[in-house]
């Protein structure tokens, strides 16, 4: 793609984004406008794929940084959007079939890309972790070492592949010139006194001529037919064609490489520009800029002594100049404005009550939270959008490049941009001028009138730092370096290394269906692409900045409910490496004969939360995480589960906004422990369903439409198909539903296991003569074990007691409650 196209799309996302910005309700309620809310979701998810896109491919610095902060803050809306609908819909999983409909998009459109510019900014910091992770596993021992080989020159290996194929031709002429001397001696005819010696000869070879003819001309007549049959059925569509290198695929991939290293070399322009321009203003503008600054303050001063008689109480903000300042309309958001301010009125409600003696009705304060969960979140992401689209009307709507086709920086908006940032740090110096120069005009103007200068007390500023001040946690590490701690928690196996797998590497397909009512009737079921995309939302979004994190609903801690198999670990490795993480193993069987007694555990818990919020972002891992909350824990159990049972909660609590760390817990019987104590640790309960058909099966027509050539594999939902296409290429005879239906009950790590068991390199290799069959792979999966009904019935019994479930069932029966008591008035008015 071409400068020109990103500078469309930019332009297309910024039509799109104005669209949707002016259907921004002023206020809403959340179950009422659960339409509009859902809509909006939907079209800041598309905007968002759009931004990801061009960012990661955009070249000219200045578009960039723009179209990254418009990224960033339609992130936060979205998570904003995502924490109304759940409150709206009282359910994890947010359905939108009704507004694909009207936007005319497939599921696989509304799902949210992980951009990757956030993880690539900081690909240096994250290799160096895992360099250190490494060097600290090289000196214990525990990885195998590798000898390095020096690289061949390109005449040694020309030597080598000379040898050996030379090798390999003498090998294959010995074994034709064996097979042709036993030929030879087969075929050599018995010569008799009666017999003519040549005349017989020549008709033993002209009878074993026409026989290899015959053998061979039957051959290539039957290769021409299957050919001929072959190409007919082709033609009519009965079979795909056959794979065929995209290069224009591959010179896409490698343009957008080259791309992304363009990026580096005019960043590193534009910020050696940035620092000239900078040194310059301050040599040339610095002395002019703060001295028009201090006359307009100081006329000012005059002015409104001459009109009052007094000196003004100057407190920076208030000041002329201030009100000069160059600044964007739309910073203000509308719902913040409508909205009432909220602690006047409690205040006032409360002194009302106090006073009148009457105590409020516990079902009134059912109502007034009612209330307030049913309000949306005011967005403090939406005003941010108004204003970066003034920017770009105001820089990049009409602008001209056709004079910049190498894309470079421009320098006027660099120097504007400069001045402006200089005028406000020189602004907060003369407030303080002013500030000094005012106490001094002040004490004058007192002396000549007589007055004696008063102190103020300092009684709210000794409050307001007794309110500011927090408990500040003990260090027990002041003398050590990050570098030791973390060193020290990778040799006992705290930190570890995780595979690199992605979340687009989590197959299974997204959901269609239309939202249900939250007091009415049951919850639509849900698929895998559901559980990969809430994970996205929960876990991996608004931990990529520290801005996201501080502005969009904190979720400290998540646990994962699934059958063995469900991909707990890989979802759980694909959060880490989209952001870029390090992971902290805190499962009761890792951390056994570590740090022991209750000294060594106050070391661990402070060792991990203090190195977690030091190399953010972070995240904690605990596998069975059922097991500290277990009433009666077995004698065989050596693992001492419930050692981290009274830490736990405390930890995630002391979590701040400012700490980019999650506790994730994995678990495949959720039931055995005590829920109360499992729902003070974790806040969101998510549960791994199987996969169903949908997300199993995918044939050769839909590989076709999504590009089964592509090599970033654009198939996000056949499990099946991808597996087998990633080992071999299937043959299109090969009935995958059939396999597809049979694995109906089974989790997709038995389906990944059956594969590697029946795919092996011997296996491939026999793959040409001896087509792959359905029959092998049922066979091989018929002894995994299945998830039985039991299981699946107690984990949704468990699922009904989650605090999210029970709400949703608490407003059901007070719906049905409320419609009872409706038709028994109605039956007794009839009565009467």
């Amino acid at each position: 793609m071409s400068h020109k196209y990103y500078d469309e799309q930019f332009c297309e996302i910024q039509d799109c984004l104005v669209a949707t910005l002016n259907s921004e309700p002023a206020q809403a309620d959340r179950r009422e406008n659960r339409q509009l809310l859902a809509g909006l979701y939907v079209r800041y998810i598309t905007i968002a794929n759009k931004l990801g896109t061009c960012v990661d491919q955009m070249v000219q610095p200045q578009k960039r940084l723009l179209l990254r902060k418009l990224l960033e803050a339609t992130l936060g809306r979205i998570l904003e959007l995502k924490t109304d609908l759940v409150e709206a819909d009282l359910s994890e999983w947010t359905h939108c079939g009704d507004i694909l409909e009207d936007l005319r998009i497939t599921p696989n459109d509304s799902e949210l890309e992980i951009p990757a510019c956030f993880r690539r900014e900081r690909e240096q910091e994250i290799n160096c972790r895992k360099g250190v992770i490494d060097d600290v596993l090289n000196k214990l021992g525990f990885t195998d070492e590798v000898d390095e080989r020096l690289p061949m020159s390109e005449q040694q290996a020309i030597l080598v592949i000379q040898t050996h194929e030379r090798a390999r031709q003498g090998r294959l002429r010995a074994q034709f010139m064996k097979e042709i001397r036993s030929m030879k001696d087969k075929n050599k005819p018995v010569v008799t006194e009666e017999s003519e010696g040549d005349e017989q000869q020549l008709g033993v070879n002209l009878a074993a001529a026409v026989k290899i003819q015959k053998i061979w001309r039957g051959y290539m007549a039957r290769r021409a037919t299957r050919r001929q049959k072959l190409q007919e059925m082709l033609l009519i569509g009965m079979i795909p064609p056959p794979k065929k290198r995209n290069e224009e695929i591959e010179k896409d991939l490698e343009n957008q490489e080259r791309r992304r290293q363009l990026q580096i070399q005019r960043q590193e322009e534009y910020s050696q520009d940035i620092k000239k321009i900078r040194s310059h203003l301050e040599k040339t503008q610095r002395g002019p800029v703060l001295e028009q600054l201090s006359d307009q303050v100081r006329n000012w001063f005059h002015e409104f002594k001459a009109q009052t008689g007094t000196i003004p109480e100057y407190t920076g903000s208030e000041r002329s100049a201030s009100r000069q300042m160059p600044s964007r309309q739309g910073t203000d958001s509308e719902t913040s404005k409508s909205t009432p301010g909220s602690s006047k009125e409690s205040k006032m409600t409360k002194t009302r009550a106090s006073k009148s003696g009457k105590e409020p009705k516990a079902a009134e304060d059912v109502e007034d939270e009612e209330d307030w969960r049913c309000k949306a979140i005011v967005s403090t992401f939406a005003p941010e959008l108004n204003v970066r689209k003034e920017e770009y009307e105001e820089w990049w709507r009409n602008k001209d490049e056709s004079s910049n086709p190498r894309q470079h920086h421009y320098k006027h908006i660099i120097e504007h941009e400069q001045m402006t940032e200089m005028e406000n740090e020189l602004r907060k110096v003369v407030d303080e001028m002013m500030k000094a120069e005012l106490m001094l005009l002040q004490d004058a103007f007192d002396k000549d009138r007589g007055h004696k200068s008063k102190k103020k007390s300092s009684k709210k500023s000794r409050k307001a730092m007794k309110k500011g001040k927090k408990k500040k946690e003990k260090d027990l590490t002041p003398d050590r370096t990050t570098q030791s701690l973390f060193e020290e928690l990778v040799a006992n196996g705290i930190i570890k290394r995780y595979p690199e797998v992605w979340m687009q590497d989590f197959r299974g397909e997204r959901s269609f269906h239309p939202p249900a009512a939250h007091n009415r009737g049951k919850e639509p079921p849900f698929d895998l692409g559901d559980i990969r995309q809430v994970l996205t939302e929960y876990c991996v979004v608004p931990l990529l900045s520290a801005r996201l994190h501080r502005n969009t609903p904190h979720i400290k801690s998540v646990l994962l409910a699934g059958p063995k198999g469900s991909g707990k670990d890989m979802l759980l490795h694909a959060i880490c490496n989209e952001i870029g993480a390090v992971l902290f193993d805190l499962t009761p069987a890792n951390i056994v004969g570590k740090y022991p007694g209750k000294s060594g555990l106050i070391m661990l818990i402070h060792l991990v939360v203090k190195v977690s919020r030091l190399l953010q972002p972070s995240v904690i891992y605990m596998d069975n995480a059922e097991r500290p909350f277990v009433k009666k824990v077995p004698k065989t159990d050596r693992t001492d589960p419930k050692r981290l049972k009274k830490d736990l909660p405390k930890m995630v609590k002391n979590f701040g906004t400012e700490d980019r760390v999650i506790l994730i817990g994995a678990t495949n019987c959720p039931w055995e422990s005590d829920q109360k104590l499992l729902q003070q640790v974790y806040q969101k309960f998510l549960i791994i369903p199987r996969p169903k058909y949908s997300s199993r099966y995918a044939s050769s027509r839909i590989l076709e439409a999504f590009g089964r050539d592509t090599p970033n594999d654009r198939i996000k939902y056949a499990i099946w198909t991808h597996l087998l296409n990633r080992h071999m290429p299937v043959s299109w005879k090969f009935d995958t539903s059939v396999v597809s239906k049979i694995s109906d009950g089974y989790t997709v790590g038995s389906i990944v296991s059956t594969v590697k068991e029946v795919i092996t390199v011997k296996r491939m290799l026999q793959l040409r003569i001896h087509p792959l069959s359905p029959l092998e792979l049922v066979n091989a999966l018929c002894k995994r074990t299945p998830v039985y009904k039991e299981e699946d019935e107690a984990l949704e019994l468990w699922w009904s007691k989650v605090p999210m479930v029970r709400r949703r069932l608490r407003a059901v029966e007070m719906l049905i409650e409320e419609e009872e008591e409706m038709m028994a008035k109605q039956a007794n008015a009839k009565k009467k």
